[in-house]
């Protein structure tokens, strides 16, 4: 056995044994899917069947963040809905296993497109047909009802947009040890401007087209990376999703394309923020006119993970590669917070 960084594959392998015997006998072989730069996600193998474990990254871990119970258990709620995930195997919370809480899944076919350059072999009208289905997949999730799947629990939904505001005000002080320009006002803006939040829903809370698996036939197959899900307000998933176009579109990526978290959105056909808006407010019958408070949130947010990578990565924490000059995105994301607020 081979372990990659973060995975005891004999300790894995024991435990796992005890709770589905015979799962995964024999001899296994693990590998760090690249790209990942918050959990950390192995594939391990035994020849003839593979899983997936899932586990908190190394080092500095936020108290209300990588909460691998909460990613286990919405999965598992949403597995008879008409959104696509992965099959839940087990969920560990005994830290002597693997050195932090896991959970094990089964691995579903599908690439997870987080680059143009991967989209455009497929042409202008598959890429305009997988970006319809990832709104759709959007839809779908908010239209579930979360008391019907067991999840009357998994949040707060009033109130939700003034806590996400203090929530992420609190992970900046605990992610960063840098003066960030235009951030102290950003908060300010936001904290002067939050609406009445709307009908709470099941929100992912990072949706984004290389959080989803997409399929040959450009089906989602399914929908990953739930660590940031709750009940709150529908409408901060399209903000997230429309924040990371627009990154994509006006700050250009860095030489090898890591600093970007993802340019999927300049492939030909993608579709525009405009029908993107368009197609879930048709979709999801909801009205979609106070966006520009959503997308501060959603610029504010994204500028406190990747400050948190940033951080973790400046002080030698983090696995894999694509982090460099993630530190320098963190401006311009705020930037963008504040002119979307106004």
């Amino acid at each position: 056995m081979t372990d990659p960084k973060g995975l005891d594959l004999t300790a894995l392998q024991g435990w796992l044994g005890q709770k589905h015997p015979g799962i995964l006998d024999g001899p296994l072989t693990a590998s760090l899917i690249t790209g990942g730069k918050s959990n950390l996600t192995y594939i391990v193998s035994n020849g003839s069947r593979d899983l997936v474990v899932r586990r908190p990254p190394l080092g500095h871990v936020l108290a209300t963040a990588h909460d691998m119970g909460r990613e286990h258990r919405v999965m598992a709620a949403l597995a008879p809905t008409d959104v696509p995930v992965p099959r839940m195997f087990a969920h560990c919370e005994d830290t002597e296993v693997l050195g932090a809480p896991f959970y094990v899944m089964e691995r579903v076919a599908g690439t997870p497109y987080s680059r143009a350059a991967q989209l455009e072999p497929l042409g202008a009208e598959r890429t305009g047909a997988i970006t319809e289905r990832l709104v759709d997949t959007l839809v779908a999730l908010h239209a579930v009802d979360y008391q019907e799947v067991g999840l009357g629990d998994f949040g707060r939904p009033d109130g939700y947009l003034g806590r996400q505001v203090s929530r992420w005000k609190k992970q900046l002080v605990s992610s960063t040890s840098r003066e960030l320009p235009g951030m102290d006002e950003l908060i300010a803006q936001l904290e002067g401007t939050i609406p009445t939040s709307s009908e709470g829903t099941i929100v992912h809370g990072d949706y984004r087209l290389d959080n989803v698996l997409v399929d040959d036939n450009d089906r989602v197959t399914a929908v990953l990376d739930w660590e940031m899900s709750t009940l709150g307000d529908p409408l901060t998933d399209v903000a997230v999703l429309l924040a990371y176009q627009q990154l994509a579109e006006v700050a250009p990526p860095s030489a090898d394309g890591a600093a970007l978290v993802t340019d999927a959105a300049l492939a030909p056909g993608y579709l525009s923020r405009d029908a993107v808006l368009a197609r879930y407010a048709e979709g999801s019958g909801r009205d979609v006119s106070d966006i520009g408070f959503h997308l501060a949130l959603a610029f504010f947010k994204l500028a406190v993970i990747l400050e948190g990578i940033h951080y973790r990565h400046s002080h030698g924490q983090t696995v894999g590669s694509g982090f460099d000059g993630i530190g320098d995105m963190i401006v311009p994301l705020v930037a963008a917070g504040r002119a979307a607020s106004r």
